[in-house]
């Protein structure tokens, strides 16, 4: 049986395993205990019953009056573990965490190239709220979909209106 739980500072030495994946974005050791200091509540990690990490999530809420949200910066299932439920799992624990703390929505940045993790997104109600172009360096720098699912604070759905131009990197908090 797989087990939620907070994520702990000794799981930093645990979850490379998790994070060989080349769409998981790894972080520094000191972004992760920095969400873990900060945002503690929205850290947890799936546990095998042999106590391999499985996957885990990292978020955070931010913003502020209507946007006030949940903001998933990281999950990620290990390919042994893939197609178990457990990244809806995870998605399903950050966003009871944001309703709790009275969020307006839950958003995320994915790939444009990762079909997979667009389509499960899309399953879990999220849409596609706009296109932030170059967001993801490399080689070439890669565009990224900003993904929303309102909360049920937002009573009119306005969190979740597409816009209709994409923005740049630097214009992500307007």
């Amino acid at each position: 049986m797989t087990t939620l739980r907070p994520f702990t500072c000794n799981d930093m030495f645990r979850f490379n395993k998790v994070n060989l994946d080349p769409l998981t974005e790894t972080y520094c050791l000191s972004f992760y205990m920095q969400y873990l200091a900060h945002w503690p509540e929205y850290f947890q990690v799936a546990e095998s019953p042999t106590g391999e990490i499985m996957g885990y999530i990292m978020g955070k809420a931010e913003g502020q009056g209507e946007y006030w949200h949940g903001h998933v910066t990281a999950l990620t299932v290990s390919p042994d573990y893939r197609r178990l439920g457990l990244a809806a799992t995870l998605m399903s624990f950050l966003e009871d965490v944001s309703e709790k703390k009275r969020c307006y929505f839950v958003d995320l940045f994915v790939r444009v190239s990762n079909k997979v993790a667009i389509d499960m997104y899309t399953k879990l109600g999220y849409i596609v709220y706009r296109t932030v172009l170059e967001y993801y360096v490399g080689d070439p720098d890669e565009d990224a979909y900003d993904m929303r699912k309102a909360c049920s604070r937002d009573v009119h759905r306005k969190s979740v209106i597409p816009l209709e131009h994409p923005v740049r990197p630097e214009e992500v908090d307007t």
